[in-house]
């Protein structure tokens, strides 16, 4: 056997041994989450619609680990989809998976981002939509999450911004950081460094 042959077959070798351990990852992962609602119950009247528009979703994170990928049912993947806002909350109709329904309540913080898990974009090209996820059982409190969706139109980040902070109540005004990057967190006003 030449060297050519061995150093192929070696990198091959390692090639599948990394493979595997991803596999095996994801599988943790994926049994971890399994058991984490998608969303809440859609209402039955959803009232007018404030701002709609085509998006890339990109992932959804625990709240501020931008590189540590959620594998709820649903969410898990990457998608084109589309994302509603109404006085209710957000609709996310993502291509695979069922509408996912987040609450006005369930809403926590907006804000643009610059990079989450594999995807970096120009400063503030996506969009973050902190929220809750809703309790597994009685004694679980809510976890706060990240989502982030990046929209081809900087116009439509914009306007599903301004329509999800519309139904904030009690939403401070939106504090413009170092970054140039504004925030708002319902309850706190804070910058994004």
């Amino acid at each position: 056997m030449d060297n050519r042959t061995l150093a192929t077959i070696i990198t091959a070798l390692v090639l599948l041994g990394v493979l595997a351990l991803m596999l095996r990852s994801w599988r943790r992962r994926s049994n971890r989450d399994a058991g984490v609602p998608a969303g809440y119950p859609q209402p039955a009247e959803p009232g007018r619609e404030l701002a709609s528009a085509a998006a890339l979703y990109v992932a959804t994170t625990p709240r501020d680990q931008p590189l540590e990928r959620l594998a709820i049912p649903g969410l898990g993947f990457r998608a084109r989809g589309g994302v509603s806002v109404t006085p209710q909350g957000v609709l996310l109709e993502l291509a695979g998976s069922p509408s996912l329904f987040i609450p006005a309540d369930a809403v926590e913080l907006i804000t643009d981002a610059t990079w989450a898990i594999d995807r970096a974009v120009e400063p503030g090209g996506l969009l973050l939509l902190g929220w809750r996820l809703a309790a597994t059982d009685q004694t679980a409190a809510p976890t706060s999450v990240d989502s982030y969706f990046r929209f081809s139109d900087p116009a439509d980040r914009t306007a599903i911004s301004a329509a999800i902070k519309s139904f904030a109540v009690g939403a401070p005004g939106t504090t413009n950081g170092s970054t140039a990057s504004s925030s708002t967190e319902f309850g706190t006003e804070e910058s994004e460094v």
